[in-house]
């Protein structure tokens, strides 16, 4: 037999009213019956937990160390089913945020929004190259907003089953190191880098593709494509191993410059996605959705240039 928590109950009942006809009475058992249920629990504990004789019963040695651990085991137990109680009644209306995101300039804006503006709700993170697993993970119901990015016009991921909110459109920006002899140009002919090697972040969508099309319209094949980390992106720029692809609202990176493309071949759109199915993302979707844009805005604005360089292309920035 395997002991449970109804044995140690029975076990203190005993304790307490110091006889097993009073305990049988406060636990609404008939006497053989906890008798019955005593030899069990002897039996499982490996020795006698009371000594009885006319005048009651009295703990042995192995009942007081079992009683010591039930008086422990028995209250916190308790008291853990009461606050599991209360956490499901609150759950439906008690404010979290889980986000998920890609690696972008702005799930880091929308954290710090959330979290001035809601001190005291929980604010978690989880980040992928893959816009199909943050999909995933929205429709599964393990994260509540996504911020992710779609390359041009193509659909976002999961689009029956979920709801995304265009933030802003962004062109490609090409990054130079300072050095670079096109680094004081204030706009780039893509085949003019048709001698460069290149470097951006890995994703599953099709931007890949779209650069290496947007690559041959210019009379050109890339020489060679990095496809690592942001840091890596910008270290190897920096050390003039590369040029790299950038969204526009890439923030001031020392050593670095970026310039616009003519024609603007390549455009990234930032992504803000729900499940509808999600009461508690739906009650939430109007705040989220303007921190994010708020959030999107500080990125455009900590670019000058990129600031100026919208002025006279109304089609990209924040979306209406």
């Amino acid at each position: 037999m395997e002991l449970e928590l109804r044995h140690l109950r029975t076990v203190r009942a005993i304790a307490d009213t110091g006889s097993l006809t009073k305990a049988a009475a406060a636990l609404g058992l008939a006497q053989p019956a906890l008798s019955a249920q005593l030899r069990r629990i002897e039996k499982a504990l490996g020795g006698p937990l009371f000594e009885r004789d006319h005048t009651g019963a009295r703990p042995t040695l192995l009942g007081e160390l079992v009683l010591e651990r039930a008086r422990v085991v028995l209250p916190a137990v308790s008291e853990l089913q009461e606050e599991a109680v209360r956490f499901a009644n609150a759950w439906g209306t008690m404010e979290r945020f889980r986000l998920g995101g890609t690696h972008g300039p702005l799930l880091g804006g929308l954290v710090d929004r959330l979290a001035a503006a809601h001190p005291t709700a929980p604010v978690s993170t989880y980040t992928s190259w893959s816009v199909t697993e943050i999909a995933a993970q929205l429709v599964d119901g393990r994260l509540d907003f996504a911020l992710i990015g779609a390359c041009g016009e193509s659909p976002p991921p999961a689009a029956d089953r979920l709801e995304w909110e265009v933030v802003g459109i962004d062109p490609v920006f090409v990054m130079l190191p300072e050095s670079h002899a096109l680094a004081g140009e204030t706009e780039l002919e893509l085949s003019a880098l048709a001698d460069e090697c290149w470097a951006d972040v890995p994703g599953d969508g099709c931007f890949a593709d779209c650069f290496v099309a947007a690559c041959a319209r210019a009379g050109f094949s890339p020489v060679s494509v990095y496809e690592t980390d942001t840091a890596s992106v910008v270290h190897l720029v920096q050390v003039g191993r590369a040029v790299g692809l950038c969204r526009a609202t890439f923030p001031p990176t020392p050593g670095i410059v970026t310039r616009p493309v003519t024609g603007s071949p390549l455009s990234w759109r930032h992504l803000l996605g729900r499940n509808p199915r999600s009461a508690a993302a739906s009650a939430a979707a109007k705040a989220v959705s303007g921190h994010t844009r708020a959030a999107y805005t500080q990125a455009v604005e900590r670019s000058d240039s990129y600031t100026r360089w919208l002025a006279a292309h109304p089609r990209f920035g924040a979306a209406p």
